[in-house]
């Protein structure tokens, strides 16, 4: 490895302040459209820093601009998240939250340090042709952060062409990537059936409609439609998560309210899966003399990289750690991610760098879970070498 394609991992120093950056923003999360703190120490950073920054896109969001040393046409966006998760962190650590109840559990405190760390040596060594637009988004935690920012104009008073995304992943060992050439992540939708029967004594049940008989079959017959309407080179989950109803041992109860999710990679299959249940629980519910409806509330679309731009991603990740180190076209996460909305606006890709296998790294929305330090200089150097290969 060169001084030229590492130039972050030779600055012993950056690193240092890197994991003092990253440790202040875990130590004080902020979630979704609440990251005031959050964006002025990015922004006091980067305008230190000699960058335009243009805050209040998006709400809390915020995008910074360089202009390369060098003239040309192009012009990319690089995004970090800057959130955090609604859940209590379990950590004792010296940089563990001081906000009950909020927790960097997804590493977007490294993601936004990563990218800190690349405008910073940017910054400084504008060796590179174009302009880059560093992006700090907001509520990417169901949120939807990104069609925010893209609502309030994010390619309409910036010329990006072409947009960027990164995630830590755990399980990956630190010093991989992970580049997909299509879909990375899943569409998400929402659901929820409300099953209305005729209350009464548990010891009659001659006497009622019992929804919670209906609720029975309902969850049992969902898991046919994956495995039994989708084709088998397809990918659609279909899960029931919460179950109300009932208030006594011996009252069969008039309603219980079923809720769950739906994902899925391609339009087809989400729109089929919908159809499916819509079919299932009308006429489940009229086999047994009882009604149901179901309503939907619409997630995230899919994550679907442009083919030559993750090639670029690709190319980038293989020089940094070579070829053995990066996997192309693994199986995609059926968790979801709103950097979909800016890939459905501009051509891109978004990747996954290793946080640590197994043994080494909590999984993702864990309260032990804390990002790996380690990898910022692996993460920046992606960055800054990416802009120096789009950017000539």
């Amino acid at each position: 490895m060169t001084a030229r394609l590492n130039p972050i991992v030779a600055q012993t120093t950056l690193h240092q302040q890197m994991q003092q950056w990253r440790r202040d923003l875990h130590k004080h999360p902020e979630t979704a459209y609440e990251e005031f703190r959050t964006c002025a120490v990015v922004e006091q950073k980067l305008q230190d820093w000699g960058l335009t920054v243009h805050s209040g896109l998006g709400g809390t969001g915020l995008v910074a601009v360089l202009p390369g040393k060098y003239p040309g046409d192009k012009h990319i966006g690089l995004r970090a998240d800057m959130d955090a998760l609604p859940m209590h962190e379990s950590n004792t650590f010296a940089h563990a939250s001081c906000h009950h109840g909020k927790m960097h559990g997804c590493g977007h405190d490294g993601h936004t340090t990563m990218l800190l760390g690349a405008s910073h040596y940017l910054a400084q060594n504008p060796e590179f042709a174009g302009t880059v637009y560093f992006i700090f988004q907001p509520a990417e935690e169901g949120g939807a952060g990104a069609n925010r920012m893209v609502e309030d104009g994010l390619f309409t008073r910036f010329p990006i062409q072409e947009v960027y995304g990164m995630h830590n992943w755990p399980g990956i060992p630190a010093g991989q990537f992970a580049v997909h050439p299509g879909a990375v992540m899943a569409a998400t939708d929402s659901f929820d059936i409300e099953i209305t029967g005729k209350g009464g004594h548990a010891a009659m049940p001659d006497t009622v409609v019992d929804p919670v008989v209906v609720a029975g079959h309902l969850i049992t017959a969902v898991q046919s439609i994956v495995a039994r309407n989708l084709r088998p080179v397809d990918t659609g989950v279909v899960s029931i998560t919460r179950m109300v109803g009932g208030s006594a041992y011996n009252v069969i109860p008039e309603t219980v309210l079923l809720q769950g999710t739906i994902r899925s990679l391609a339009e087809t299959a989400r729109s089929l899966m919908k159809q499916r249940l819509q079919t299932l629980v009308t006429h489940t519910a009229e086999a047994f003399g009882a009604q149901a409806t179901l309503s939907f509330t619409p997630g995230y679309p899919a994550t679907i990289n442009t083919p030559a731009n993750a090639q670029h991603c690709y190319q980038v990740a293989m020089e940094l750690v070579g070829e053995a180190q990066v996997t192309w076209n693994p199986p995609p996460s059926m968790g979801a991610e709103d950097f979909a909305y800016m890939l459905q606006q501009r051509p891109g890709a978004y990747i996954w760098i290793g946080n640590g296998d197994a043994q080494e790294s909590r999984p993702l929305h864990n309260p032990y879970y804390d990002f790996n330090d380690a990898i910022l200089p692996l993460g920046a150097n992606y960055w800054v070498r990416l802009v120096q290969h789009l950017c000539v």
